[in-house]
């Protein structure tokens, strides 16, 4: 959600603090401003709506070499420009904020009483106001002392106009980085906001301070002591970032998936084999005890950690369990034996995912793996053991190959557990044989792209839609389901097939298309008896077959062939249509495809 970038260099850093901006628009937002200090002071600029509009308003004569910029996603406070950062007090001080401060109220009702006048909705202003309180000469002492006051997430970046030559930034719950210049120094809620001005990087750490200069940086733990943090150059670049040839950030990164699992299983499998301590030199100990698996996640990765349930079950006999965070973290979990505690997460900030981890105190957990898609996030760091789905850049909010990697690093997880617990040889050689393959499949699928776009014009004035699936094929049609609803704006469900007699029928009719996703098992007898369910109530039939599913087709009916003859990847298969299909529809009803309202990629408050 919430974007961040603040810059302090030798030049204007007006251009970059915007260009940091459009780069962070992918995490979804609703109003975007910046903060310049100089030679008039303070200086701000805010608009609702996309950050062009806000750069407009910026003359073309503004200079400054100190600067913070925001996007925000509104969680307090209607999106306005009233209500957007950066935030002021008294002209002196401007602060921008991701997260949530749980005990403004209070703050606020003290600043009040100390005559501090309030012109937002926003828990961000508390902020603002509470720093000035502090300030005297020492703005670095003045922000340490505002944030032991302060209750929730944050990651803060701070100007002063009385401070010209430092920037001080500092986190806690919420993710920040450093970028590292010549005579220039920057910070950002992501590193691809900083791309196109350096590939060096500091992660700062839970309860970090730094304080930047133009020529220098340093940074400050919680008790504010010095430290030092190790410097990682970055292997993305500018270009990573952008669309290509493609018309959305989606539809590219459907089109990378092939790649995307190549570098998954790179260096991971042979043509036989997973390789062992893939997981970590600590792997072999934990999944030596294993006995229950509890998988925690949110929206997308929910359903990747669902597929896996039934991997698991069925090819190793481990229990396991799967679990939305915000709901696990609130409850009095009873916690088997010797479980693996698993995360999954594409940004490795999610905040009720990390809450998790960090909640977990049970004796009888074994340890925890994070399966993650960036090295240098909370949750990688702060598990046990850790699978990188190397799936690279994902801009679109509506998760493609970050989904299917993460699906192909659970495959890894239960080969690795699977292989300490005695799973069958050739079971195991068959699954290294279809991961093997599965790029080349990929890429076969993605042929069908222009038979779904004529398709899609079925669903152009849709209201709703009915996704089905059986086994570990109903997370599947829950992500189609997901999918759909995300970007198209078109209310979708999803059912286990078998559950359609038990309520859902009652929705069916000729105006609701009915989306089947149709596997060649040992379930399709069944499958069959439940499409004829739908066809009885007058509903149309959109099916996804893969080879060898004969279809009864009626004229109504739509059937799209799969090249698709695996058995444990096949999850993985039927993703990509289904992406497709979610893609096409969206675009031909005109909705924002990579930036869906009220949504944000990365959910980084509670």
């Amino acid at each position: 959600m919430c974007g961040i970038v603040g810059a302090m260099a030798q030049r204007d850093v007006s251009s970059i603090l915007v260009e940091g901006l459009r780069r962070l628009e992918y995490r979804g937002y609703d109003s975007a401003g910046i903060a310049l200090i100089n030679e008039n002071g303070l200086e701000r600029f805010r608009s609702l709506g996309k950050v062009q509009q806000m750069a407009d308003k910026i003359p073309e004569q503004q200079k400054g070499r100190v600067g913070i910029a925001h996007t925000r996603w509104a969680t307090h406070g209607a999106p306005s420009e009233t209500n957007a950062h950066p935030h002021f007090s008294k002209n002196r001080v401007a602060v921008v904020h991701n997260g949530i401060i749980e005990n403004y109220k209070t703050l606020k009702t003290e600043l009040k009483s100390q005559g501090y006048e309030f012109t937002s909705e926003t828990d961000t202003e508390v902020i603002a106001h509470l720093v000035e309180s502090f300030y005297t000469d020492d703005l670095h002492d003045a922000v340490r002392k505002a944030a032991e006051k302060l209750e929730g997430a944050y990651a803060l970046a701070i100007i002063a106009v009385d401070s010209p030559d430092e920037l001080i930034a500092c986190r806690k719950g919420s993710p920040l980085v450093l970028g590292l210049g010549f005579e220039e120094n920057f910070v950002a809620s992501d590193v691809s906001a900083l791309l196109p001005v350096t590939t060096r990087f500091l992660y700062l750490e839970e309860g970090d301070f730094a304080v930047l200069k133009g020529k220098g940086y340093q940074v400050f733990d919680l008790q504010g002591e010095t430290k030092e943090l190790p410097v990682n150059v970055s292997e993305l670049t500018s270009d990573s970032v952008n669309k290509g040839n493609f018309r959305h950030f989606m539809l590219k990164e459907i089109y990378e998936q092939a790649s995307a699992i190549t570098d998954c299983l790179e260096g991971r499998i042979t043509k036989t084999d997973v390789l062992d301590a893939i997981f970590g030199h600590e792997s072999e100990a934990i999944f030596d005890r294993v006995e229950n698996i509890q998988i925690i996640a949110c929206g997308t990765s929910y359903h990747a950690g669902f597929v896996a349930k039934y991997w698991l079950e069925d090819l190793i006999g481990i229990p396991c369990q799967v679990e939305v965070a915000s709901e696990f973290r609130y409850r009095k979990v009873v916690v088997p034996k010797n479980t693996l505690f698993v995360t999954l997460s594409q940004s490795g900030e999610t905040a009720d995912t990390l809450a998790a981890l960090r909640d977990i105190s049970s004796e009888n957990y074994c340890g925890s793996l994070s399966i993650c898609n960036v090295p240098e996030s909370s949750l990688v760091r702060e598990s046990d053991l850790v699978l990188m789905t190397r799936a690279g850049p994902e801009i679109g909010v509506a998760s493609t190959k970050a989904f299917t990697t993460q699906l192909v690093a659970m495959l890894l997880m239960v080969i690795t557990i699977g292989k300490k617990k005695g799973m069958d040889e050739l079971i195991l050689q068959n699954i290294v044989n279809e991961l093997n393959e599965l790029p080349g499949k990929i890429d076969q699928l993605l042929k069908l792209n222009e038979q779904i776009e004529i398709i899609a014009e079925d669903f152009i004035d849709k209201n709703d839609a009915l996704f089905l699936g059986r086994g570990e094929h109903y997370p599947i049609a829950m992500e189609g389901a997901l999918k759909l609803k995300e970007i198209s704006y078109i209310h979708a469900e999803a059912y286990p097939a078998g559950e359609l007699k038990h309520g859902p029928l009652a929705l069916v009719d000729a105006d609701m298309p009915i989306i089947v996703v149709a596997p060649n098992d040992d379930l399709l007898e069944k499958l069959h008896s439940n499409m004829q369910e739908v066809k009885a109530r007058g509903g149309r039939l959109y099916v996804f077959a893969h080879d060898g599913v004969n279809m009864i087709k009626d004229s109504d009916d739509v059937v799209i062939g799969m090249p698709c003859s695996s058995k444990w990847t096949t999850p993985i298969l039927s993703t990509i249509p289904l992406q497709l299909l979610s893609y096409h529809v969206a675009v031909q009803r005109g909705t924002d495809v990579d930036q869906p309202r009220n949504l944000a990629k990365s959910v980084t408050v509670e």
